[in-house]
């Protein structure tokens, strides 16, 4: 067979220029998806509608990697979910695929996501682990402190963990209209939620999460619709057992009576908007903080 000829030299300079501008294309594009100029949805329509577009040139791993809140290992499991190749481009992708992909960014993409996210979940389940590292790993999401009756556990500390407040000063802050939700927890001790640094955290634009119990998640969904709750399930009911036991803050009594109640509060899951499941702490804190709409990325130590 006789060799191709190889391409005159200017024709080379040429491709090398045009690759380069379609690379600088398709950059712009994920640059504003990533700046939520543009949703993955609408780059994805492009594409489809205009197949010499860059959204068109773009794989299909580049245009989910670009948004926000997904990161490489999530994508690659929402690929396989969908059946999508690595090496598709979003121009090339069949009728199936493309509805498929369709469906899945309108479920992702959905309204607004909600700047108050409430946590909530069984006891021993792992609430505080997970709003500490997201304390810890994302400043940039406002944590709202409780106000509590019961004593302080081994390093807890007021106004960072609980506000640890009178039973009179807990009955102060009800008459006077300052907690968003409060309830009594286990049979023993109150809880509740200051309601103005929230008002004032989301009137400046900021994201805040409410670490509670699920009857003071249920009265915030009365009192504040908007807001998105999130229910933390332990991997097995074993391994809550295991860590209830473990932390030993409880007498086995007081361990058999938390154990009863989050038999009970289990059964309430499926009132939630959302579930994320707490096998490890740092994926689960992850899983919360994309669900707020908030880089999953951005960590940052105080």
């Amino acid at each position: 067979m006789t060799p191709r000829p190889a391409p005159p030299e200017v024709d080379r300079a040429a491709a090398g220029r045009a690759a380069i501008a379609a690379r600088r294309a398709r950059a712009a594009v994920k640059h504003s998806i990533a700046s939520r100029e543009k949703t993955a949805l609408a780059a994805a329509q492009v594409g489809w509608a205009e197949p010499a577009s860059a959204e068109a040139g773009l794989r299909v791993t580049e245009l989910l990697t670009s948004v926000p809140t997904l990161g490489p290992t999530r994508v690659s499991r929402v690929m396989a979910e969908l059946g999508i190749s690595d090496k598709k481009r979003v121009g090339g992708l069949g009728h199936r695929q493309r509805i498929r992909l369709r469906d899945y960014l309108l479920r992702r993409q959905g309204a607004e996501p909600s700047r108050l996210l409430v946590l909530a979940g069984p006891t021993a389940v792992g609430k505080g682990t997970v709003s500490t590292y997201i304390r810890e790993n994302h400043p940039d999401v406002m944590l709202s402190v409780s106000a509590t009756t019961r004593a302080p556990r081994p390093g807890e500390i007021d106004g960072v963990h609980y506000y640890f407040v009178s039973d009179e000063e807990f009955d102060r802050q009800i008459a006077d209209g300052e907690l968003l939700e409060w309830a009594v927890v286990h049979n023993s001790y109150r809880y509740g939620t200051p309601r103005p640094p929230i008002d004032e955290a989301l009137a400046a634009g900021k994201r805040v999460m409410l670490e509670i119990d699920i009857q003071g998640a249920r009265l915030v969904r009365a009192a504040m619709p908007e807001a998105l709750l999130v229910f933390l399930l332990p991997p097995t009911w074993d391994e809550l057992v295991r860590r209830l036991v473990g932390r030993g803050t409880e007498q086995p009594e007081e361990q058999q009576r938390r154990l009863t109640t989050a038999g009970v509060e289990l059964a309430a899951q499926d009132e939630f908007d959302a579930k994320v499941v707490n096998t490890e702490v740092g994926q689960a804190a992850r899983e919360v903080v994309e669900l707020m709409g908030a880089p999953a990325g951005a960590s940052a130590s105080r």
